[in-house]
This record gives C-alpha cells, sequence and structure tokens, in this order.
C-alpha cells in the first residue's frame, strides 16, 4: 500500500537538496551542458518559422494544431486532451469529438479561448492533436504528442525547452511522455491525472458498479456488454435506480447510496453541489456515482474490445474494510444498516479479470515513477471521477525511486460555498480549475525549470492564487487489495 505523503505534498530536505542537485544548482562550478544553457535561457524573441496553412493538419489520422506567439519565449508547451468517448455516452450523449486542442479550455485548436490567449501572450507556442482513437487511446495519446513535437520542430524550429501538460487521460498520457521521452521534455504538468494507473481506476469502478447492482439494481450487466447501446442501456436502468433509492430514506435506499459511495471514498462536494448539509453531500455522492457508473459501463465496453476481454477484478476485495466507525454513522443516520449491506456484498458472485486483458490494459501505459524532469501536478481535492487518491499512489511510485525531489503536488480547494446554478469556480468537479489556476501551474512549472525556484505548495500560493491548500493531504487509496 502506497506510503503517505507529507503535508501539503512537501519533501524532507533531503529531497530539496537532490532537486537543487539536480537543477544543476548545487555546485555553480560546474560547467552546464548545452541542453541545460538552451534551457535557461532568457531571450524573449526566439526565432522561429510560421507555419501558416500547415499551423494545423492530421498526423497518421490525429488531427492537430500548432498556434504561435507574435513573439516567442523558445518554449513550447505540448497539450494532451483527456479522456473521449468512441461513441456517444452518459450522462450527456454529447457528439464525439475529433478536433486537435491546444491548451485545456480551447474546443476547436483554435486557440481562441482565454487561457490560450493569455498564454500567447505570454511568448508561449501552443500545440496539441486528437488522438487516432478515442477511448482509453493512451498509447494514441502519446504517439501523437510525439508526432506533433517533431512535426513541431520541422515547421517551426527547435523549442529551448518543451514542457508537457494534460488533463484527466491526458495527465497519464503526460506523465508518459515525460518517461519516455527525456531526451526533449523539460518539464512536465499532468493535471487531475489518472496517475494511479488503469487498473486501479477500473478496478474502483467495478467496486461501484458491483455495488449498484448487488444492492440496488440487480439487473445491471458488469462486463461483457455486446455493444455501446447495450452499455448505454445498462446505465439508463441503473442511474434511474440509483436515483430513485438515494430519495427512499424511509426505506433504507439513501442509506445504499451513501454507502456504495463510501466504499470508493467519492467526495462528498462535487462542481454542482457544495456539501453544505447532509441533503448536499447525499445528491453529491449520487452524482458521483452516476459518473462512476458511466465510465463502468460505456467506457468499460470501449475499453474490453481495446484489450480482448474484462481486465477488472474484484475477487479479492475487502468491502467490510472499507467503511470506517464516522462513515457507518452517517450511513446509519439516514436509514442504512451497513452490517447487512456488507453481508449482501460478502455473499454476491465476485467478478474475476481476464488475466490478459488486465496485463493488455496496464501495457497500454501506467506510470512507474521515474521522474527525469520536473514535475508538477495540479488535482482538485475533490474529484468525482478521477480520485485526488491518484496522487498518493503516485506520489509513492515516485518515493520507491527515490526521486521526490522532482515531485511537487499542488491541490485546489474549493470555496465553502457555491450555487446549484453557477456551479464551483474550481476545486470541486473534475478537473475544475480557473484559468489563473492553470497559468500559475504553467508559471511555478517554468520558474522551476528555468529559475531553479522550487515551487513548494506554501511558496507557489502567490502564484497559483485563490485555492491552493498548501496543507492538504491526500487519503490512502481506498482500494488497497489492488495495490
Amino acid at each position: 500500500m502506497p506510503v503517505p505523503r507529507l503535508r501539503g505534498g512537501a519533501v524532507p530536505a533531503a529531497g530539496v537538496a537532490l532537486a537543487l542537485l539536480l537543477s544543476g544548482c548545487a555546485d555553480t562550478s560546474t560547467p552546464l551542458s548545452e541542453r541545460q544553457q538552451q534551457v535557461r535561457a532568457t531571450d524573449a524573441n526566439v526565432k522561429m518559422t510560421d507555419c501558416a496553412s500547415e499551423c494545423a493538419g492530421e498526423i497518421d489520422g490525429a488531427k492537430y494544431a500548432i498556434k504561435l506567439p507574435q513573439r516567442w519565449n523558445g518554449t513550447l508547451l505540448l497539450y494532451s486532451h483527456g479522456y473521449r468517448f468512441a461513441a456517444p455516452a452518459p450522462p450527456n450523449f454529447d457528439p464525439v469529438e475529433t478536433q486537435a486542442q491546444v491548451s485545456s479550455t480551447d474546443t476547436d485548436g483554435s486557440g481562441s479561448d482565454q487561457l490560450s490567449t493569455s498564454l500567447l501572450a505570454a511568448g508561449y507556442a501552443l500545440a496539441g492533436s486528437s488522438y487516432k482513437s478515442n477511448g482509453w487511446a493512451v498509447a494514441d495519446g502519446v504517439k501523437a504528442g510525439t508526432d506533433l513535437r517533431d512535426k513541431f520542430v520541422k515547421l517551426v524550429g527547435t523549442p529551448k525547452r518543451t514542457y508537457v501538460w494534460g488533463d484527466s487521460l491526458g495527465g497519464l498520457v503526460t506523465q508518459l511522455i515525460a518517461e519516455t521521452h527525456p531526451d526533449w521534455v523539460d518539464g512536465a504538468a499532468p493535471m487531475c491525472g489518472v496517475l494511479a494507473g488503469p487498473n486501479y481506476n477500473f478496478d474502483a469502478a467495478l467496486d461501484v458498479a458491483f455495488a449498484v447492482k448487488t444492492l440496488i439494481d440487480p439487473q445491471l450487466k458488469l462486463t461483457g456488454y455486446t455493444s455501446q447501446e447495450d452499455a448505454s442501456a445498462n446505465w439508463q436502468h441503473a442511474a434511474a435506480a440509483v436515483q430513485k433509492a438515494a430519495a427512499d430514506t424511509a426505506g433504507g435506499g439513501t442509506g445504499k447510496a451513501m454507502f456504495i459511495a463510501s466504499l470508493v471514498d467519492a467526495p462528498t462536494e462535487t462542481a454542482t453541489y457544495d456539501g453544505h448539509d447532509l441533503p448536499s453531500q447525499v445528491k453529491a455522492r449520487v452524482e458521483a456515482l452516476l459518473t462512476a457508473l458511466a465510465f463502468g459501463t460505456s467506457g468499460r465496453y470501449e475499453l474490453e474490445q481495446r484489450v480482448g476481454g474484462n481486465p477488472s477484478d474484484n475477487s479479492a476485495a475487502d468491502y467490510a474494510g472499507r467503511i470506517d466507525t464516522a462513515e457507518a454513522s452517517l450511513i446509519s443516520t439516514v436509514g442504512g444498516d451497513v452490517a447487512a449491506m456488507q453481508k449482501q456484498l460478502a455473499d454476491a458472485p465476485r467478478v474475476t479479470a481476464d488475466p490478459a486483458a488486465r496485463s493488455a490494459f496496464e501495457e497500454l501505459g501506467d506510470p512507474t515513477g521515474k521522474l527525469t524532469v520536473p514535475t508538477v501536478t495540479m488535482h482538485t481535492e475533490q474529484d468525482p471521477l478521477v480520485l485526488v487518491q491518484n496522487e498518493t499512489v503516485f506520489a509513492g511510485r515516485v518515493r520507491a525511486e527515490q526521486r521526490s525531489g522532482q515531485l511537487v503536488q499542488l491541490y485546489i480547494k474549493p470555496p465553502a460555498t457555491y450555487s446549484e446554478t453557477d456551479k464551483a469556480p474550481y476545486g470541486a468537479g473534475h478537473c475544475r480549475f480557473s484559468d489563473g489556476q492553470r497559468l500559475g501551474l504553467v508559471k511555478v512549472l517554468d520558474d522551476w525549470v528555468r529559475r531553479s525556484i522550487y515551487p513548494s505548495p506554501a511558496g507557489s500560493a502567490g502564484v497559483i492564487g485563490e485555492g491552493i491548500d498548501p496543507a492538504y493531504v491526500p487519503g490512502q487509496w481506498p482500494v488497497a487489495e489492488s495495490s
């Protein structure tokens, strides 16, 4: 099981010393390599070639876009987008996305959003692409990012430094690119990333679906969907059942919903519900369950087609051990019988993974923790999809590789209250950051890489701005038996 991080994601003094050593500051008499000189260059008007009509196009089935500033500071920001469903899927059944994306809030590769505009004004060149396929397209994402960097070099010029960054699944892609290409990646910033890797996260999604099937919707199919339509139909039926149960306090349904959410430490706040009272917390946890079910049905169908079977397993899950005293008390308060539900789960038939599919899933890309460049992660504290505990697992891997001096983890806390209409401006919800927080993330990474300014969480507060929570420490991964 991963060892907890120190408070606020800080590293011990030895880790700071290591960071300085790796940055080349421990011995000022040591000459800088040619690459180090390039990375630390201060030129704010680097020569570049305008790629003109070739600034947008397609590489091996992946659409790309490049946006150039008027004056280039020599830095390329290479962006990897988050998970995109392979077909219209719940909860919104939006059309499939295939556009290039050069930043978190860019929707079409135009770079016309405020975040991209601000980065361009600061002198950064932006580049991003779609992936050859949608779904759990991690390998496609790594290839797309690598291909696009090569394209940028040919069309525009060689960057003095390249930072990789991305959201959600793109955070995982970002980290894998950094691990795979230390020859040209100089810094990494995974945001709300799936950094615990594939099997941890989909095992947790299976836990949610398994508990929903056992306690609320016996018709729910857990694996082996025959089509995307079959998967969506299962989600729709289960979603209706969960919402109906959650509203049934007298009949114990509310307790069932809270019990299931507690199994995976689902957050008590989302972008919609601030969790200021018990009804708001119940609604938040129901929203989190429905989000998990969407990936446990539609996402699982695509995944099983990709890896040739079911990769997820709960055969050794100790569900009784996941409910602590405080959680049990709250569940009882809303009418739930914890002991009875624990027995139901213990008696229900478990799901065993196809070993080949499980291995294939992991081989698509799983972070090793072998950091070679300064890496700054950022996560919302209340994330209903990619649990913030992903950061705990990742930090444990980095520590095991003795690379903690290369990692800083930042956490964003939501405001105490916000309306269901306006929603949380940051901190609650998946990848819900403000533009200022994202811009601040780029700045603290740049300051670390180019100026050796170590970005401790407390020290970064003035750059990241409101919402940063230097004292926050995420808990352990809720599914201990996955580790």
